[in-house]
This record gives C-alpha cells, sequence and structure tokens, in this order.
C-alpha cells in the first residue's frame, strides 16, 4: 500500500512538471462572489414574492459552481422551468452588470500568482457560469490579457466536461501538458472525463469522494510550486 501510494505520488508529480497549459475554475478557485450576488437573488426573488426570508452569503455555499438554473429550481421548489428561466434572466442580467463593477473577492495569492505563472504557461477559464459572468471577472480586475481563453456553459449551453474539450480542440491543447484546476467534484470528474491531471484547491467551495486526493493546494500561491520546475 505504501508503495503504491510513492508511485501515485511519482506520477502526479511527474505530470505536473510539464504542465504548461493551466485550465481554471472560477468559483471556488479564482473568487468568491457570494457577497456581491447574494444581493441581487434577494432582491429579484423578494420582488417576486419567491422567498420567505433573506438569502445569507453561506447558503449559496452549496450552489457555488453549479448550473444557475438548477439553483434557481432548488431555491424555490416547484417552481416551472419557464418562471425559472424568466426569474434567471434578470439575475444574470443583473450580476454582470453588478460584478463588473464590483466585483468579488480574489482568493490570497491569486493576482501575484496568474501574473507570475502567465509568464511561462498560458492560462484558460472553464466554469459552469452564464455568459459574461467570466467576462465581467477578467474586465474588473483587468486581468484580460492574462488568459488566453474560456468558456462558459451559458455560451454553449454545455456541461463542464464538453466544455473542457471544446476549449482543448480549439486551442490545440494536449492533455499530456495540461492541467484542470478546480474546488469540485464535478470539476474532477470533468478533468478525468478529458484524461486531465486535477489540481484540487481545498480552500473551496466543495469536497472530493477521495478525501485522501493528495494533488492538493490549501493556497492559491502555492499553485506556482507545483509547476515551479517546467522550464526547467
Amino acid at each position: 500500500m505504501v508503495f503504491n501510494l510513492y508511485i501515485l505520488t511519482l506520477i502526479q508529480s511527474t505530470i505536473i512538471l510539464k504542465t504548461k497549459n493551466l485550465i481554471f475554475d472560477l468559483d471556488g478557485t479564482l473568487w468568491d462572489s457570494k457577497a456581491t450576488i447574494i444581493k441581487i437573488w434577494n432582491e429579484i426573488l423578494g420582488k417576486h414574492q419567491l422567498i420567505k426570508k433573506a438569502l445569507k452569503p453561506e447558503d449559496m455555499n452549496q450552489y457555488m459552481g453549479l448550473l444557475a438554473h438548477d439553483i434557481v429550481k432548488d431555491i424555490i421548489p416547484g417552481i416551472s422551468d419557464l418562471q425559472a428561466r424568466k426569474i434567471l434572466s434578470e439575475i444574470v442580467a443583473e450580476e454582470n452588470k453588478t460584478l463588473h463593477l464590483e466585483g468579488g473577492i480574489l482568493y490570497d495569492g491569486v493576482e501575484e500568482t496568474l501574473k507570475s505563472l502567465s509568464s511561462t504557461c498560458s492560462l484558460f477559464i472553464v466554469s459552469n457560469c452564464q455568459d459574461g459572468y467570466i467576462e465581467s471577472f477578467l474586465e474588473y480586475y483587468q486581468f484580460n490579457d492574462l488568459f488566453v481563453d474560456f468558456e462558459s456553459h451559458g455560451r454553449t449551453q454545455k456541461n463542464k466536461s464538453e466544455n473542457i474539450r471544446l476549449l482543448m480542440e480549439r486551442n490545440q491543447l494536449s492533455t499530456e501538458n495540461s492541467v484542470y484546476i478546480g474546488d469540485t467534484q464535478t470539476d474532477y470528474d470533468s478533468a478525468n472525463s478529458n484524461g486531465l491531471p486535477f489540481i484540487f484547491c481545498k480552500y473551496g467551495f466543495g469536497k472530493l469522494t477521495n478525501p485522501l486526493y493528495e494533488l492538493t493546494i490549501t493556497n492559491f500561491s502555492e499553485l506556482k510550486f507545483q509547476i515551479s520546475d517546467i522550464t526547467k
């Protein structure tokens, strides 16, 4: 058993050393936007009398990174698909406008680490968010020049696994020198289905079904040490 764990660690380290393309999730990986968006959800859901009490930021933890339509359906049991789409349309429009002006909370070390990594690696984002959400993130923090490309569920209506595949095909990325970085089991599964190694952000919103998974970071700044040898 000890020998097997040693071999697994050795294989994982070898993969990371060859990594040149970093594909990131957004919520729970690069930033936390709950404090900004919760006000929007409460305002719109309250206006339509769809909630009895205001949602708290921590209420959204379980939903971050999920499809927005699924979030609405879970928060408002029994709501029709048509009404859910109408409500979501209002929320999305207001979220994109507000996030563009107010942003969210970057995790510690994100700006410095991204700028450092972009000098030797190509950076990408694939998220389950709506169209315009990633753009708001990039524009608010002036990160447009750091990222080569991005993809979202809102733009393609595809799941995360398919969007990772789409982005990789569009940019001619190889599984041998690419990695996906995220904070949920869905992120892990999406990376795995595309043959990508996965780095788990333990500080994010989710957990993995395998508590012994070793390729993890507890602070975003640790990422540059995981791949610090790729140019050597």
